[in-house]
């Protein structure tokens, strides 16, 4: 069997086994790929050799039905907690070992799943850039140049390199679906509390969602199937109603003109490619939504940051990233009296998106604006971030799902994608979207890379 040829991907590895591959042979031939990419910023920490051959040994019998990630490799954000292994959210102050896996970690493996190790991350989940980490950066996947996106950075890397099937980050104000679109894979981001956050350090905990990295639709379902459902144990788990894939949804809806921001040439021409493959969809203002995004950062949800881990900041001082420290410090000028003020504020902002989504079920917006390079976050830390979660920022914020997928490549050759968004619950509506979507674009010959 040629190993260094074979996909990764969740159908191949179960044929492949169906053959008399063997769990060690591939996790092996995971490791050797790491070895291969020579970037040292994708993981923080590699599962011993030891604690890979027993998860194998603690494998059931081989049967996909009941087992959908069996044998799978995996790799997890280093802010969701993995039993006896190192954790530091991307600042070593902050290591520690916890004692017990995240729920999401406990569902990976009874769905018999391998974790190989703890990917690099932007500081405490804080950006959408993956370079504001005090350890080596992850490598853009497509061109080492230009950020690699966060803040779920080595995440993305290590499913776009092929080094996992799947890999797990969370995603706040777009950390699942930002460094999905810079790398060409998917990011499934899912209704807001439909997967646990339980052993998730927190970002903002009434928004943060653990998401799903894959190069393919069918293998973001499969992670996302093992991970959805209620966790009473975490009090922002909320019971969903959600079913399999069906018929996609016919109501789509695009940005208007004024509402559409693409910073350059070559993104305004791959989202126009894209719509090639959106019969039929209606131009929409969405200026409200967009505008609910200047809530997370310039308004009082950034205490919310602060109420995370600013205690910790204060008893630890330089131990954060100087830009991270620059935003916890930024909290401190809001009040208690703007806090209230920001949710009546939200609360006008939903019923805003309540309305637009009983017109339209859903909207399909581009999922970055910009492809910004390491040199130009060098110049400026802030702006390239900002720009990058226009299309994002505003999603958790009023409780929508999101699904992040390749589109046509822009005529440069970086990766180019969509982003399609609906109402908490519809997670299933956009997976078939984004079927429909895909299999357009693959019977046009446009099948992104």
């Amino acid at each position: 069997m040629d190993l260094p040829s074979l996909s990764f991907q969740r159908a191949a590895l179960h044929a492949a086994y169906r053959a008399g591959l063997t769990p060690q042979a591939l996790m092996a031939e995971a490791l050797r790929r790491l070895e291969a990419a020579a970037d040292p910023g994708i993981f923080l920490d590699v599962t011993p050799q030891a604690d890979v051959q027993a998860a194998i040994t603690a494998l059931p019998g081989f049967d996909p039905k009941a087992f959908p990630l069996w044998g799978l490799p995996m790799a997890v954000k280093d802010n969701i907690a993995l039993a006896g292994r190192p954790m530091t959210a991307a600042c070593p102050a902050f290591s520690h070992v916890p004692e017990e896996d995240a729920e999401v970690v406990r569902r990976l493996r009874a769905a018999g799943a391998i974790i190989i190790g703890k990917t690099n991350l932007d500081q405490f989940a804080t950006g959408l850039v993956g370079v504001r980490t005090p350890y080596p950066v992850p490598r853009n996947a497509a061109s080492p140049d230009h950020v690699p996106g966060g803040s779920s950075s080595g995440s993305a890397v290590a499913v776009a390199r092929g080094i996992v099937t799947l890999s797990l980050g969370t995603d706040t104000a777009g950390s699942g679906r930002v460094p999905a679109a810079l790398n060409g894979i998917i990011g499934l981001k899912p209704s807001v509390g439909a997967v646990s956050t339980r052993g998730v350090v927190p970002a903002c905990r009434s928004l943060d969602c653990v998401s799903v990295f894959a190069t393919s639709l069918e293998d973001a379902w499969a992670g996302f199937s093992v991970l959805a459902g209620e966790d009473r144990a975490d009090p922002f788990s909320r019971p969903i109603t959600w079913q399999e894939p069906g018929a996609a949804p016919a109501r789509i809806a695009i940005p208007r003109a004024a509402d559409l921001h693409l910073d350059d040439a070559a993104g305004r021409a791959a989202w126009a490619s894209a719509l090639a493959f959106l019969p039929g969809a209606q131009e929409a203002a969405i200026t409200e939504m967009l505008d609910a995004a200047k809530l997370l950062y310039e308004g009082p949800w950034v205490a919310e940051r602060a109420a995370a881990f600013g205690d910790f900041a204060a008893t630890h001082p330089g131990a954060l990233h100087p830009v991270t420290q620059k935003i916890i410090d930024g909290a401190n000028g809001f009040s208690a009296v703007d806090a209230f003020r920001g949710f009546y504020k939200m609360a006008e902002y939903r019923r805003v998106a309540e309305d637009f989504f009983a017109a339209q079920d859903v909207l399909v917006v581009p999922s970055v604006p910009c492809f910004p390079t390491l040199a130009a976050l060098a110049a400026d830390p802030f702006g390239p971030n900002a720009r990058l979660g226009v299309y994002t920022n505003f999603v958790n914020l009023l409780d929508l799902a999101a699904l992040a997928v390749p589109g046509p490549a822009r005529p440069d050759g970086l990766p180019a994608g969509v982003t399609l968004i609906g109402p908490r619950g519809s997670d299933a509506a956009l997976m078939a979207c984004a079927e429909t979507f895909t299999r357009r674009m693959a019977a046009a010959g446009k099948a992104a890379p």
